[in-house]
């Protein structure tokens, strides 16, 4: 699959992931629901492992292997913190500020990676942010 079946692939699956993990959270606690969700997640990548023929143990020493580092422990960080704030928070608004993200991180990705940055997408990142603004504050 292209690149872009695989995205729309994640937003149908990841717009679940909010509400149906608010509704655990009402009775389970945060950390329970962190762990079992991604220990559904580590399982799914063991399985993607054995099916691709990959040799994970070849990387851990890889020149690039810092970045797979430190990329774990931002998601470690940002999903038990989206997970606290969804067991406190309206969905509505948790979700819409913890999208933010995606606006950071075409920054970032401008920035730090000399990606481009177009008049067209400097308008969609500020479009982006009114979105999330008006959606969270309501």
């Amino acid at each position: 699959m292209n690149y872009l079946v695989w995205s729309v692939t994640a937003l149908l699956a990841y717009a679940f992931v909010a509400p149906l993990t608010a509704v655990a959270l009402e009775e389970i606690p945060t950390s329970v629901v962190v762990f079992t969700t991604n220990a559904i997640l580590v399982g799914a990548a063991v399985a993607l492992i054995l099916l691709t023929d990959a040799d994970p143990a070849a990387y851990l020493t890889h020149t690039r292997a810092p970045y797979m580092y430190a990329a774990g422990g931002c998601l470690a960080v940002g999903i038990i913190a989206y997970y606290e704030a969804l067991s406190t928070g309206p969905v509505s608004v948790v979700v819409p500020i913890f999208g933010l993200f995606i606006a950071f991180s075409s920054v970032i990705g401008i920035l730090a990676l000399e990606e481009p940055l177009t008049l067209r997408k400097a308008a969609g990142i500020g479009l982006a942010l009114v979105a999330i603004y008006l959606t969270a504050v309501g």
